[in-house]
């Protein structure tokens, strides 16, 4: 259903899309619940929807979003870039950031978050076909293992920053030479706390998160380590934050929370590290920038 004036758009099945108009800032929306269907309205607002129905908006948008936004056409049929897009310069301008893994919910929408921050982004997927088709030109998919150096090689040039958003994807580090921070999200916590069977079930994931935690730490580039509660389907940005010690182990956060923290932790790089835990709480943060200035600065004294 279409007005003149605002747009209005109703959707028979539960599938989630953002009504985007020329200006990134005018949205909104609505779901009815009883009739399944759900409204949007486009008008000027400075409320923000959450991560994860930005993601699936934005790849249910598909080529009409990516008009809207400019977006250069999307990359060949086979999936392929030319040679010399993707040669490696040695003194090539490093101002991309590289997710680990752009399969994963999280990381998707760490992708998306970035994607309306700007960032020239470069994602390793399983699929480079159907990561193009998500994101088009936003987003440059990189196939393959990320334990093969030469993959990796090619994945970290011209990245400046690393997000991981699950265990599993740090390796090689003698290729992260040149990088500027790493910031890696952590269940440790959450798998330390846990007893009897379900201890017994993380016991691998526990081990290498360990093991991620501690190559970060000792590789001598700049990190932020956020150490989360359970990660749980919530939307995001309706909650404050607990950020004191201990509590990661018993409480839980939002993954569209932790998608954004993690973006927000791109703009502080701290001298050495930084490692603090996070939950869903009563603490409101009203400027992340100068939130994690203060606790750099508290964490190296």
């Amino acid at each position: 259903m279409e007005s003149m004036g605002s747009l209005s758009v109703c959707v028979n099945q539960p599938s989630k899309f953002l009504c985007f108009s020329p200006c990134p800032q005018l949205w909104c929306r609505n779901w009815n619940w009883k009739s399944n269907k759900r409204s949007l309205t486009c008008f000027s607002s400075q409320k923000k929807i959450g991560f994860m129905d930005q993601i699936l908006d934005y790849i249910e948008g598909g080529p009409k979003l990516r008009k809207w936004y400019g977006a250069p056409e999307l990359l060949p049929k086979d999936g392929s870039l030319s040679e010399e897009d993707m040669s490696s310069v040695e003194d090539e301008v490093r101002d991309a950031v590289l997710v680990t893994d752009g399969d994963n919910e999280i990381g998707q929408m760490i992708i998306l978050s970035l994607i309306i921050k700007r960032t020239r982004i470069k994602a390793l997927v399983k699929d480079k076909r159907v990561a193009m088709e998500a994101f088009g030109t936003y987003v440059e998919p990189i196939a393959g293992d990320a334990r093969d150096r030469s993959l990796l090689k090619k994945a970290l040039s011209g990245v400046r920053a690393v997000i991981c958003p699950n265990e599993g994807f740090i390796s090689n580090l003698e290729s992260w030479k040149g990088l500027q921070h790493v910031i890696l999200l952590s269940q440790l916590s959450v798998y330390r706390g846990s007893s009897g069977v379900q201890a017994i079930v993380t016991a691998n994931a526990r081990k290498q998160a360990e093991q991620d935690e501690s190559l970060v730490m000792a590789s001598g580039i700049p990190y932020t380590i956020i150490r989360t509660g359970l990660l749980v389907n919530a939307p995001g940005g309706n909650q404050g934050f607990n950020f004191k010690e201990g509590c990661a182990s018993q409480g839980k956060l939002s993954k569209e929370d932790a998608a954004f923290i993690c973006v927000e932790a791109l703009e502080t790089v701290p001298q050495k590290g930084l490692i603090f835990e996070v939950v869903n709480g009563e603490k409101k943060v009203m400027d992340w920038k100068e939130w994690f200035a203060t606790l750099i600065d508290k964490s190296e004294v």
